[in-house]
């Protein structure tokens, strides 16, 4: 599994809604599938895919863009805020018999 921190860039911009837009660290987990690779932010549980590694991670990032954008308008963004911000993340990989 490859996995990448990916910042977003979108500070100085505004939102439709009119609201100043925030730079938020995010985590992109990204692996190879058959017939192409997957992306997920685990942080919010977006996903997205792509032919590519560099689609899938451009794709999620659009993605979680949009998911904030919503969050946004409908003023959920006390309720992922802390997800987006914190300052610690850690990943770790595991093995399951079943």
């Amino acid at each position: 599994m490859l996995e990448e921190v990916i910042s977003g860039k979108i500070t100085g911009r505004k939102s439709k809604s009119g609201g100043i837009m925030k730079t938020f660290e995010y985590t992109a987990v990204v692996w190879k599938e058959e017939k192409g690779y997957v992306s997920k932010c685990p942080e919010l549980g977006v996903a997205s895919c792509g032919d590519t590694f560099e689609e899938a991670v451009k794709n999620l990032k659009e993605a979680v863009e949009l998911y904030i954008e919503n969050a946004r308008e409908l003023d959920l963004m006390d309720d992922i805020k802390e997800s987006l911000t914190a300052k610690e993340k850690f990943t770790a990989r595991f093995e399951l018999v079943v």
